[in-house]
């Protein structure tokens, strides 16, 4: 990397009256049965899939090594390089502790929301991977165990014509006769040729006419044989995603997704209380503390957390468990390599309000190849039972795809 990040001068890292190592704790009682493990090492690996994805590994004395995935972007293995420190030495099954030590010690560092949370939640994500093949368990037990062997997928659809309603009806018939899919989600932010200003969020009649079209042709093809979501990617103002959620109405639409920007929670609140299609939010939040009071205003019918950015697998678990006191389903935002994919429906199958985990890879003809596993069948993700998440890095096609200038992992 250049720099070592793991050796950066931070006084509040250095010096905090909530240090939760597990020598200041006093967490030295031997466990036994094998339990007595140490963290050694931290590595990072970042793959050029159609996202940039940052692999983690995780380490130790024993000779077990945990694999996790943080969410894309960049600053990302830096910030889990300088964290290095915090967890070397430390017992990899104390999974709550060391995720709550690294927001303790990262603090003056943004671990309140933003990639340093998403640089934690690689970190957790590996843990539980590592703590499952210490215990020799699935991950999804580490969480309390399963409502459901397997997880159901809903595939994000692209076409090269993704404006024309046609071509958008085609490919979701395609996805659902050809691929297996019965779940679909589809973009609405696209050009319709109607728009005189991208910068103000309005939408006029036009707009909002030529995506119904949209809408209307995929729901109408498909039928009942897929239910189909729409994305917006907090594009519109409070008044025109009103507008457009109302056009919407009339049709099967799964969810509309994201019609206004994230940060005003008011403008959400009342987009979401003024119409009969069904809102979901969710992946531009972080953590449990910013969902909960997106969930406890009712502003949300589907919350949709991004595990490997909201801050990881129990995180989402504790945000699933929110939903479930106000009756929200989850549809996890996913647009992870198969390993945050596999880590993402661990938990979809331990939370009881599990909707559905999101697919955004069908046009990368080798995402599979990541893996040795096959982890999406006939739109499903069966969970396995395998130790950890139960998914095996290929490490020729991870190497064969590694962005420019990275290193490969150790071995294990």
């Amino acid at each position: 990397m250049g720099k070592n990040y793991a050796e950066l001068h931070d006084p509040n890292a250095e010096y905090t009256m909530r240090e939760l190592s597990a020598e200041t704790m006093g967490v030295t009682a031997k466990r036994g049965g094998g339990r007595d493990v140490e963290i050694t090492d931290v590595q990072t690996t970042m793959v050029d899939g159609n996202f940039p994805w940052t692999l983690v590994r995780i380490y130790t004395d024993a000779g077990v090594v945990g694999t996790g995935e943080a969410y894309w972007g960049a600053g990302v293995p830096e910030l889990i390089e300088r964290m290095k420190p915090f967890v070397i030495g430390e017992n990899p099954l104390d999974i709550d502790r060391l995720y709550e030590h690294l927001v303790q010690k990262m603090s003056g560092e943004g671990s309140v929301e933003g990639v340093t949370v998403t640089a934690i939640a690689g970190i957790e994500i590996a843990l539980h991977d590592l703590a499952g093949k210490i215990l020799d368990i699935p991950a999804y037990q580490l969480l309390g165990g399963k409502y459901r062997d397997k997880v159901r997928v809903y595939c994000d659809c692209h076409t090269e014509e993704e404006a024309d309603p046609e071509a958008c009806a085609d490919e979701a018939e395609r996805v659902v006769d050809e691929l297996g899919y019965d779940a679909l989600k589809f973009d609405l932010d696209v050009p319709s040729g109607f728009e005189k200003d991208r910068a103000n969020r309005h939408l006029r009649p036009g707009e909002i006419r030529h995506k119904a079209e949209i809408v209307e042709k995929v729901t109408e093809r498909v039928k009942d044989k897929a239910d189909v979501a729409f994305d917006c990617h907090w594009t519109f103002s409070g008044g025109s995603a009103k507008r457009l959620a109302a056009a919407l109405e009339d049709y099967d639409v799964w969810w509309l997704e994201d019609p206004v920007p994230p940060e005003n929670l008011d403008v959400q609140e009342e987009v979401t209380k003024s119409t009969l299609t069904p809102i979901t939010v969710g992946e531009n939040r972080y953590r449990v503390t910013e969902l909960r009071r997106l969930i406890e205003k009712q502003a949300v019918d589907i919350v949709a957390p991004d595990m490997p950015k909201v801050g990881g697998m129990r995180e989402t678990q504790k945000i699933a468990d929110v939903a479930n006191q106000y009756y929200v389903p989850v549809a996890m935002h996913n647009v992870s390599s198969p390993v945050a994919t596999m880590a993402s429906a661990h938990v979809g199958t331990a939370i009881p309000n599990s909707l559905a985990v999101e697919y955004h890879s069908y046009e990368l003809g080798w995402w599979g190849d990541l893996v040795e596993e096959t982890v999406i069948e006939d739109g499903y993700i069966e969970i396995p039972e395998k130790p950890g998440l139960g998914v095996t890095l290929d490490m020729d096609t991870v190497e064969e795809h590694m962005v420019d200038g990275e290193t490969l992992f150790d071995e294990a």
